[in-house]
C-alpha cells in the first residue's frame, strides 16, 4: 500500500514538468519542491520492512517484491573495479535496520549518528549490492547525498536501479535535482535511454534523447549510437532504423550506425531477409562495409545454417583486406559442423590457431552443440576432451548440450561431472532435464530426476513444480500430479489457474471415459444398466 501511495503522490508532484529548466530558479536540490515531495512520499515506505529475511526467503514474497535484473548496466563497465570497502556489509546491515524505523527522518538521523562517514566508492558499491531492493538502494543514495558523495557515477547507477524497477518518475526527479546542483547528468540520461528501451518503451527512449539538450547535455554521436544500440538490443530494430534515416541530416549515415542496425537484424532477431536488405541499403547509400559488417552477416548466415553464403562472405572479407576475428571463425566452425562437415570444421580450427587467435569455450561449444543435436556423442566427447586438453574450462552451456540428448544413466553421469567440475548443476539444468524426459514420455525418469534434485541441494522453485505437475497431468499421472501440486501450494507458491483447470479437466475426462466403458460389454455394445436392455 505504501508503494501505491508513493506512486500516486509522485504522479501528482511537479516532477513531470522537470524539463522547464529555463524557468526554474537556481536553488539547492534539498530546497526544491521535488526533493521535499520525495522525502514526504518515501517516509511512509519506512514503516514496512524493505527486505525482511524471514519473508523474502519465501518464494511468493520474492515473486511480488524482488525484481530479478537481467543484463549489465552498459554504462558501468568499471563497476566491478569500484572501490572495495570492508564497511560495505556493515552499511547494508545498518540500512536494513534503520529502514524498520517509523519515518524516513528517523532513519536518516540514525544513519547520521552511527559514525560511518561514506565516500563515493562506498555509496556506489552499496547501491550496486542493493540493486534488487530499490528502496534500500535509494536510502543509501540519499545517505550519500547528505554527505556530498554523489557524483555522476553514483547518480548513473542509482538511475539504472530505479529504471530497472520501473521507477522512472523518481529517477527523473534525481536527474533534475542533480542537474540543479551542477552534477553531470549525461551518464544518467544515457541510462534512462537504455532502461526505457529495456522496458519496451522505445518512444520514451527517443524522447529522452531529444531532451538531453535541456540539461545542457548535447545529444552527440556517442548518445546517438547509444540510443540505436539500446533500441536494437531490446528488439526495437524497426524504430532504430526509422530514427536513423529520419535524423540523417543531423547524424549522417555512416558504417557504424548501419552496423548497429545490421547487428540487430543479424544477432537479436536473426532475420536473414532483413539483414540482407540492410546490406543492400548500405550499398545504395554508398556505405562501405567493414570487418564488423562482415562479422554480423557471417554470424547471421551461420545461425540459419547457410554454409554457402557464410563461406562466400568469409572469402570476400579476406579479399577486401579485413582480418577475420574469433567470432567469424566460431561461426564458420559452427555452420560447418552443423552441415555435416566436421572434418572441415577441424581444419577451420587449425586456421584459427595459425592466424594467431586463441580458441575459447565458444569455439569448442560451436562444435559440441551441433554434434550433440545430431546424436554424434562420440565425436562430441572427443571435442570435449580436446577442449579440456587445451586448458579451456567447459561452461554450464557445454554440459547442457550433452544433457539434452543423453539417456537417463548418461544424464546422471553428466550431472556428477558438472558437480565435480564446479559448474553446476543449477535449477535451470534440472528444468532442462525434466522437460527432456517429459517430452520423451519417460515419466518415471522425470520423477527420478525430481528426487535427484535434492541430492544436489537444488531447492525447487515455482518453475520446477509447474513443469512437473503439467508433465504428470498431460501424461495421465493425475494422482501424483495432484500430490505435487498440493506440495507446491503448501510451500506458499501462487496458484496457477491454468494448471488447476488442466488437472480438473483431465480428471473429468477420465471419469467420463470410465462411465462410458462401464456401459459396454466385451463386444463394445452399449448396455442400459437400469433397464437391463442392450442397444446398438
Amino acid at each position: 500500500m505504501a508503494l501505491q501511495a508513493l506512486s500516486r503522490r509522485l504522479r501528482q508532484a511537479p516532477c513531470p514538468h522537470i524539463f522547464r529548466i529555463s524557468t526554474l530558479p537556481s536553488v539547492s536540490p534539498r530546497s526544491s519542491p521535488c526533493y521535499r515531495q520525495l522525502r514526504r512520499s518515501l517516509s511512509g515506505a519506512f514503516r514496512r520492512t524493505p527486505c525482511d529475511r524471514s519473508q523474502c526467503s519465501h518464494p511468493s514474497c520474492l515473486r511480488s517484491f524482488s525484481v530479478q535484473i537481467g543484463g549489465d548496466p552498459v554504462v558501468f563497465p568499471e563497476r566491478q573495479a569500484a572501490e572495495s570497502d570492508s564497511r560495505e556489509a556493515t552499511v547494508i546491515e545498518l540500512l536494513r535496520r534503520v529502514a524498520l524505523l517509523p519515518t524516513e527522518a528517523e532513519a536518516m538521523e540514525s544513519l547520521r549518528t552511527d559514525g560511518i562517514v561514506p565516500n563515493g566508492g562506498l555509496v556506489h558499491s552499496v547501491v550496486w549490492a542493493l540493486r534488487e531492493e530499490w528502496r534500500l538502494a535509494f536510502l543509501a543514495f540519499k545517505w550519500g547525498d547528505e554527505w556530498g558523495c554523489i557524483d555522476e557515477k553514483v547518480l548513473g547507477l542509482m538511475t539504472w536501479v530505479l529504471g530497472s524497477h520501473g521507477k522512472f518518475s523518481i529517477a527523473w526527479c534525481l536527474i533534475r535535482d542533480s542537474h540543479r546542483s551542477s552534477v553531470d547528468t549525461r551518464q544518467a540520461m544515457l541510462v534512462m535511454i537504455d532502461r526505457y528501451a529495456a522496458a519496451n518503451n522505445p518512444a520514451k527512449a527517443i524522447w529522452t534523447f531529444h531532451v538531453m539538450e535541456k540539461f545542457r547535455t548535447a545529444p552527440d554521436e556517442e548518445a546517438y549510437c547509444a540510443l540505436l544500440t539500446a533500441l536494437c538490443k531490446n528488439g526495437n530494430i524497426e524504430e532504430a532504423e526509422e530514427f536513423m534515416f529520419l535524423n540523417k541530416k543531423l547524424f549522417p549515415l555512416e558504417t557504424e550506425s548501419f552496423n548497429i542496425i545490421l547487428n540487430g537484424w543479424s544477432n537479436v532477431t536473426v532475420d536473414v531477409l532483413e539483414a540482407k536488405r540492410i546490406w543492400r541499403e548500405m550499398s545504395r547509400c554508398c556505405i562501405t562495409p567493414n570487418a564488423t559488417s562482415y562479422t554480423h552477416m557471417i554470424c547471421c548466415f551461420s545461425k540459419v545454417s547457410n554454409l554457402f553464403d557464410s563461406l562466400r562472405l568469409y572469402d570476400e572479407m579476406k579479399k577486401r583486406g579485413w582480418v577475420p576475428g574469433l567470432e567469424v571463425y566460431n561461426s564458420l566452425i559452427y555452420v560447418l559442423t552443423r552441415e555435416n562437415c566436421f572434418s572441415k570444421a577441424l581444419k577451420m580450427l587449425e586456421k584459427l590457431k595459425e592466424a594467431g587467435l586463441q580458441p575459447n569455450h565458444a569455439t569448442y561449444d560451436s562444435m559440441i552443440r551441433p554434434l550433440c543435436e545430431a546424436k554424434k556423442l562420440d565425436e562430441a566427447r572427443a571435442v570435449l576432451s580436446s577442449m579440456i586438453g587445451d586448458d579451456i574450462q567447459p561452461t554450464i552451456e557445454t554440459y547442457h548440450s550433452f544433457l539434452e540428448v543423453t539417456d537417463f544413466e548418461g544424464t546422471l553421469e553428466v550431472l556428477s561431472i558438472m558437480r565435480k567440475a564446479g559448474v553446476g548443476p543449477t535449477g535451470d539444468t534440472f528444468l532442462l532435464v525434466l522437460e527432456k524426459f517429459f517430452k520423451l514420455n519417460q515419466v518415471e525418469n522425470s520423477l527420478r530426476i525430481w528426487v535427484e534434485m535434492r541430492q544436489y541441494e537444488i531447492v525447487p522453485v515455482a518453475a520446477h513444480y509447474l513443469k512437473v505437475v503439467h508433465g504428470l497431468a498431460t501424461s495421465g499421472f493425475l494422482i501424483k500430479a495432484k500430490e505435487i501440486y498440493s506440495e507446491m501450494r503448501a510451500k506458499g507458491f501462487l496458484d496457477d489457474p491454468k494448471l488447476k483447470k488442466l488437472l480438473y479437466r483431465t480428471a473429468r475426462r477420465k471419469k467420463d471415459r470410465r462411465e462410458r466403458h462401464a456401459g459396454e460389454d466385451e463386444n463394445g455394445v452399449g448396455a442400459n444398466i437400469k433397464k437391463g436392455t442392450k442397444s446398438r
